[in-house]
């Protein structure tokens, strides 16, 4: 066999420890994707991320919306006051008009005399001995 060079010799050890190097790596690698995936590696790393930035906009949105509530106070109560309003419409209008809650209910379960309406005489398009 011939000689080897020493120069050959020192690459090959300085190969064979980078090799062992690597290897070292992928098994310590391998072994941390054994105990958490790469989807949720990167699905909760982003969804941290997101979340983060979510919660200081939030923040950053409701110091605003509080400013201008502190601000703008008459225009606050004027809107709660309109929604209140629409809730309650209905309400209002019967106690303004002054009908009675329990008339409306008389009138659509029967005639005044307190009789049951019959859907069979009232379906559209049937003549009345054709239902049954």
């Amino acid at each position: 066999m011939t000689r080897l060079p020493a120069r050959f010799i020192e690459d090959r050890a300085l190969r064979d420890a980078a090799r062992a190097v690597i290897e070292e790596d992928i098994a310590r690698i391998r072994a941390s994707l054994d105990k958490q995936g790469v989807a949720s590696r990167v699905s909760s790393s982003v969804g941290n991320s997101i979340s983060g930035r979510i919660r200081d906009g939030a923040s950053d949105v409701l110091e605003q919306a509080k400013q201008q509530a502190s601000d703008h106070r008459g225009v606050l109560a004027l809107l709660v006051g309109a929604i209140l309003l629409w809730l309650m419409r209905v309400p209002l209008l019967a106690l303004l008009l002054g009908e009675d809650s329990d008339d409306t209910t008389h009138e659509n379960n029967g005639d005044a005399d307190g009789e049951e309406a019959h859907p069979e005489a009232e379906a559209p398009g049937v003549p009345e001995g054709e239902l049954q």
